[in-house]
């Protein structure tokens, strides 16, 4: 199996299911709409009709429309030219040029503004597109692979989603199911996912069997991405197997241990679960920041994120350095 590929598409009727229709389209530049919760692998399915394809050799390119600035979508995706704007200093391709004779993934489509919906509307019938700021018209060979979570029948109702590109983004749909509905891929995720952090964290755990069982029986309304959290938490904190287990159980019998004025609806799988990888994230980053003695730059390049991001989660996990953290101290003791 590569090291690349999670074994998502081939460890349950219904991820084969998905494994066929990919096989079915493979020759096709067909464009594909994937659906479904945050994170139930829409990505690694996107990936696959790409490796499958005939552009197989060419790039496949992921724009999260989501994470950009709407203000900047239009250039991110198009490109610009210089003096197109403040700050348009030199030419800029787009991502569709990035992506020629390849795949271009736009995950979060109904983030799109309307007016960029059209733009990308007249590139999906006539293949050609201007840049910002430019008036000659360039071509573009590029298969077109959208993602959501939103329903976009709801938005196109409130006239949030163009219904036209809806349906030249829909020619082939496919929805992929959360993990709570397909738990026999549980084991061979969690062992990938195990296989993948030890090597990239140079460790060599193991799980016991009765954290596969847990594993197996926990809810997962975080789906794919909160069982890679999970297990990336176990792989890099020495008790993160006994938080885990802590975790189900407490889902188990929390009415046991917590007060009788608190009731046990006051919170849903879903927050709990939001809850859970916000704090696994930030004690994986804390083990990791310490390791490093707080070597930003190497933080950034283990955890695999850009050093801006590892700041913005540093701020949002207000983890403080050592020296920082002694330099509170002294001014709350003396101001004490």
């Amino acid at each position: 199996m590569s090291p690349d590929r999670a074994p998502l598409l081939d460890r349950s009727p219904r991820m084969r299911a998905i494994g066929t229709v990919i096989e079915n389209i493979a020759d096709t530049d067909a464009t594909v709409l994937l659906r479904g919760e945050s994170g139930v692998g829409k990505d690694l399915v996107a990936r696959a009709i790409h490796a499958t394809s005939s552009r197989r050799q060419g790039p496949f390119v992921k724009v999260n429309c989501a994470a950009i600035p709407q203000g900047l979508l239009e250039s991110e995706l198009f490109g610009h030219e210089k003096g197109a704007f403040t700050g348009a200093h030199r030419r800029k391709p787009g991502q569709f040029e990035y992506a020629n004779k390849g795949t271009l993934y736009l995950d979060e489509i109904a983030e799109l503004p309307l007016a960029l919906q059209a733009k990308l509307l007249h590139v999906l019938q006539d293949f050609q597109f201007a840049r910002v700021g430019g008036h000659g018209l360039l071509d573009v060979d590029t298969r077109v692979i959208a993602a959501t979570n939103r329903n976009l029948e709801e938005e196109m109702a409130r006239g949030e989603f163009r219904e036209d590109l809806y349906y030249r983004l829909n020619v082939v749909e496919i929805r992929v199911p959360p993990l709570r509905e397909r738990r026999e891929e549980i084991p061979g995720l969690a062992a990938w996912f195990l296989d993948k952090f030890n090597a990239q964290y140079g460790r060599q755990k193991q799980l016991s069997p009765e954290t596969m069982n847990r594993l197996q029986e926990h809810s997962w309304s975080g789906n794919v991405r909160e069982l890679e959290n999970v297990i990336r938490r176990m792989v890099v904190l020495t008790d993160g197997e006994q938080a885990f287990e802590s975790l189900v159980a407490g889902g188990r019998n929390g009415h046991a241990a917590a007060a009788p004025s608190v009731p046990v609806t006051s919170e849903s799988l879903r927050e709990i679960a939001r809850r859970g990888a916000r704090e696994a994230e930030r004690q994986a980053l804390a083990e990791v920041l310490e390791r490093v003695r707080w070597n930003r730059a190497e933080a950034s390049r283990i955890l695999k994120v850009s050093y801006k991001t590892l700041l913005n989660k540093i701020t949002e996990c207000g983890l403080t350095p050592p020296s920082r953290r002694a330099f509170q101290d002294s001014i709350r003791s003396l101001s004490g």
